[in-house]
C-alpha cells in the first residue's frame, strides 16, 4: 500500500520539515510505502528552500515550485496531478491538520468509502471564520450538491479511482471539494482533533474567501436561477403597485402621485437589473478565462520529479 501526501505550502518555512517528518513516522509506523508531492505556491520566504532540504534527504519527497501565486486549490491540483500512491491525503502546513490523526482517515476510508473528511468538533478559529465556515457549509449543500450528512474540511484522504477523476478537471478556477462532490457521494467523515497553528496566522484574507466563495459558480447555475425568480418577483412587485396606484387614483382623483415614491421604484428595479447583470457577467467572465487557456498552475521548478509529465 502506497500513501501519497500533497501539501500546499505557502510562508511555511518554520512548520513544514516537522510536518513532513511526523507524518514519515506515522506512516512507516504501520509499514506504509509513502510520497510527499509539496507545492511551493510563490512563498515570501524560504519555504521551496526547506522543501529543497526535505527532497535531498529523500527521494520519495517531489517539490514542486510555482511560478507565481495561484492559490491553494490551484495547488493542490498541481500535485495531485504527480502522485501514484494507492490512497492520496490532503493536509495543511501548519500543523492544525495534524499528523498523529492520519490513521483515522486511513481506517475509515478502508471501511469502503471514496473520500474520507477529517472533520473537527471544535476548531482553534477566530469567530469569524467559524461563522464563514457555517456558511460555507450551507451554500455549499445548495449550490455543490454537497450530501447533507456531510461536513467537509482541508484534511481528507481519497482513493487513487477519485484522483484520477479529479485529475481530469482542467479549468483554471478549480475547488476541489466540488469537484469532489460531482465525483462521488460515497463520502464518510471521522472526527479528528483540530490543532493550533503552531506559527503565524490564516494566509486567507476576506478578499481571498470571497473568491475561493466564487469558484462554487464553476460547478452550478443556481446563482442564474436564483436571479431569474428576483426579476421575476421584483416584475410582480412593480405590476402589483401599479395596480393598485391605478385603482387609488380612479377611487381618489385629487390624489397627487410624487415623484419620491417613482424614483424609490426605478432604484429597486435598477439595482436588480445590474445585480443580475453582474450574475451573467461572472459567468462570460470564467467562460472567457477557459477559453483563453488560462493555466491552472505553471512549475518552475521541480524536485525529484524525473520521467513524469509536467505542465
Amino acid at each position: 500500500m502506497k500513501i501519497s501526501v500533497v501539501i500546499p505550502c505557502y510562508n511555511s518555512e518554520a512548520t513544514i520539515s516537522k510536518v513532513v517528518k511526523m507524518v514519515i513516522e506515522e506512516l512507516t509506523k504501520r509499514e506504509y510505502d509513502y510520497e510527499f508531492v509539496l507545492v511551493n505556491d510563490f512563498s515570501k520566504d524560504n519555504t521551496f528552500g526547506k522543501i529543497r532540504e526535505l527532497a535531498e534527504e529523500d527521494s520519495r519527497i517531489i517539490g514542486l515550485d510555482l511560478m507565481r501565486n495561484f492559490g491553494q486549490h490551484n495547488a493542490l491540483m498541481a500535485a495531485l496531478n504527480h502522485t501514484t500512491g494507492d490512497y492520496i491525503v490532503g493536509m495543511d502546513d501548519d500543523m492544525q491538520t495534524h499528523p498523529s490523526q492520519l490513521p483515522k482517515l486511513i481506517e475509515k476510508l478502508e471501511e469502503g468509502f471514496d473520500v474520507v473528511y477529517g472533520v473537527f468538533p471544535s476548531q482553534k478559529n477566530s469567530a469569524f471564520r467559524n461563522l464563514g465556515s457555517k456558511f460555507n457549509e450551507v451554500t455549499s449543500r445548495i449550490m455543490l450538491g454537497r450530501p447533507k450528512s456531510i461536513r467537509s474540511s482541508s484534511y481528507w484522504i481519497m482513493t487513487r479511482t477519485v484522483r484520477d477523476e479529479v485529475v481530469k478537471y482542467t479549468s483554471f478556477n478549480p475547488y476541489l471539494q466540488g469537484i469532489i462532490f460531482r465525483t462521488t457521494h460515497n463520502i464518510g467523515m471521522v472526527e479528528v482533533e483540530h490543532f493550533k497553528r503552531e506559527e503565524g496566522t490564516s494566509n486567507y484574507t476576506l478578499k481571498k474567501l470571497i473568491n475561493l466563495w466564487l469558484a462554487y459558480w464553476n460547478y452550478s447555475v443556481i446563482p442564474l436561477r436564483v436571479s431569474f425568480f428576483l426579476g421575476l418577483g421584483s416584475c410582480g412587485i412593480g405590476i402589483l403597485s401599479a395596480i393598485i396606484i391605478i385603482i387609488k387614483k380612479i377611487l381618489t382623483p385629487d390624489m397627487p402621485i410624487g415623484w419620491a415614491s417613482t424614483l424609490c421604484v426605478m432604484v429597486v428595479f435598477s439595482g436588480l437589473i445590474l445585480l443580475m447583470l453582474g450574475v451573467i457577467g461572472e459567468y462570460l467572465g470564467k467562460v472567457l478565462m477557459c477559453m483563453n487557456n488560462t493555466p491552472q498552475f505553471i512549475i518552475r521548478e521541480a524536485l525529484n520529479l524525473p520521467g513524469r509529465d509536467e505542465r
